[in-house]
């Protein structure tokens, strides 16, 4: 992809978040596409591309009136949305399609879907090589690497309880942020074990809401909205099975993700205002900010710890309070994602000043997959 060939034009989340018993899984879709589209300055006419997780691309096209040229379906979890923009980004270069919406919605609090999460079947490779011991959900299956990671780099609960703790001080500037009274370490390892090491305060929250994007080529983009570039994008897998992984303390999914979009943005890290990493459980930051870059294997705790991810740090992390505070409803992409869209149109509630430049990184399953996209404000 070119570098800043490809712009956001539409940014919005669903109307609420946290608890919307009163929408459907597509009616969450539908809401935050009708915002998104607002914001852009669009109606269902004036797309003709579709793309989301968790739900059919056929059916949001077909709620919304839509009659698209391109469609992406991909879902391979929370970070399916990021894919979704690099997938687009390469559909409108090559002529596909002209103008996508990427949207995402999810009854995580209040389950108003279709129909409940598949289980894990026996005839699948989780199913017949994991599930039986045990690992059949996320805080059962995150905490294999965690545990290798923590012992081989000496890291301590308090340093791994400093994650949400940082996070929290980043929600109370946000109004919309489901969690937002100051928690302290103390708070954390006291709180309810859940699959050790993972406490109560070290999960991400459960919630109802949904996001959409809107996006078109930068020469469109001028007479749109507020548009916000796209620099470099990056995706890779590495296994379904978190066993199987290559190395407990390190995931090559992000690795090559994130080097494959720095590549292409042409950037170094020390370019970078402002970073989004998907927050399941507190230990993804520690992994995000090594296996992109930011830090040497084993140091993303003791520069979490010298505040340099918090407010006022050199490297503002998770600025909206991320999955542990602001919201998740299960596939966390879209908020990841729309949050660094805010901070490069300069309207975040947390606003870094003068940020530049925006890193999204998100995960797919437990280090299953991986998506990067980095963003800047620049025009070409």
């Amino acid at each position: 992809m070119k570098p800043k060939s490809i712009a956001v034009v539409g940014a919005a989340e669903t109307t609420e978040l946290g608890v919307i018993p009163g929408l459907s899984q597509l009616g969450l879709h539908g809401d935050a596409a009708l915002n998104a589209m607002a914001d852009a300055g669009l109606k269902p006419s004036d797309i003709d591309g579709v793309a989301t997780a968790g739900e059919s691309p056929i059916r949001v096209a077909h709620y919304l009136g839509i009659t698209p040229t391109w469609i992406d379906g991909t879902s391979i979890g929370g970070c399916s949305f990021l894919m979704h923009v690099r997938h687009a980004a390469a559909a409108i270069n090559e002529g596909l399609c002209r103008t996508v919406l990427i949207t995402h919605g999810e009854s995580g609090k209040s389950w108003i879907a279709p129909t409940l999460p598949p289980a894990r079947t026996p005839g699948s490779l989780e199913g017949q090589f994991e599930a039986p011991f045990g690992t059949v959900w996320a805080p059962s299956m995150f905490t294999i690497p965690v545990l290798r990671y923590l012992k081989h780099f000496g890291i301590t609960q308090e340093q791994l309880a400093l994650v949400p703790v940082i996070q929290r001080e980043w929600a109370a500037m946000n109004p919309r942020a489901t969690a937002k009274s100051a928690i302290t370490v103390e708070d954390v390892l006291s709180s309810r074990m859940i699959a050790y090491p993972f406490r109560l305060l070290m999960c991400c929250l459960v919630t109802d809401g949904g996001g959409a994007l809107i996006l078109t080529s930068a020469d469109r983009a001028k007479d749109l909205g507020r548009p916000v570039y796209i620099l470099g994008t990056g995706e890779s897998a590495e296994s379904t099975m978190i066993s199987q992984m290559s190395d407990f303390t390190s995931s090559r999914a992000f690795r090559v993700s994130g080097r494959k979009a720095f590549e292409e943005a042409g950037i170094t890290h020390d370019d970078v205002d402002h970073l989004m990493i998907y927050d399941a459980f507190a230990h993804l930051p520690l992994y995000g900010l090594e296996d992109l870059g930011f830090c040497k294997p084993g140091e993303a705790a003791a520069f979490i710890a010298e505040r340099n991810t918090a407010p006022g740090g050199r490297l503002p992390l998770n600025t909206n309070g991320g999955g542990l505070s602001y919201m998740h409803s299960g596939m966390y992409g879209m908020y990841a994602l729309q949050e660094s869209v805010r901070q490069m149109r300069g309207a975040a509630p947390a606003q870094v000043k003068g940020a530049k430049i925006s890193v999204a990184h998100g995960v797919g399953g437990w280090f299953s997959g991986s998506s990067t996209i980095i963003f800047s404000n620049q025009a070409p």
